[in-house]
């Protein structure tokens, strides 16, 4: 219990503090915007955080700076939750902010896909 609560917590933390392309990705999820399929930021599965989740599709949706870059810690990451049946797309903060569009392009393909 007092685990669910502490996730809880940091979820609502990591919302409040987004970072500007977690922020202009949002604003391209939210509200069933691509394809009408619905997302939820900063969602807990297992022991992690993502930033964006389509649970319909099992579908991760990460928003990353350079300092993801070949770590292992995320490698570990992106293997937990294929076991659990989600697809990870990646995208890099610079490609989300200077490019939604192309973004969207790409994340409404994957919905396209089946899970």
């Amino acid at each position: 219990m007092r685990s669910r609560i502490l996730v809880t917590t940091k979820s609502r933390e990591l919302r409040a503090n987004s970072t500007d392309a977690e922020t202009k990705l949002w604003n391209a999820l939210r509200n069933r915007q691509i394809a009408g399929f619905k997302f939820v930021r900063q969602e807990p599965i297992g022991r992690y955080i993502c930033d964006f989740v389509c649970r319909e599709k099992t579908l991760v949706i990460e928003a990353d700076g350079g300092q993801h870059l070949e770590s292992e810690r995320y490698k570990v990451r992106d293997r937990y939750l294929r076991e659990q049946g989600y697809r990870v797309l990646r995208f890099w903060n610079n490609d989300v902010l200077s490019n939604i569009e192309g973004v969207a392009m790409v994340i409404e393909a994957a919905l396209g896909k089946s899970g």
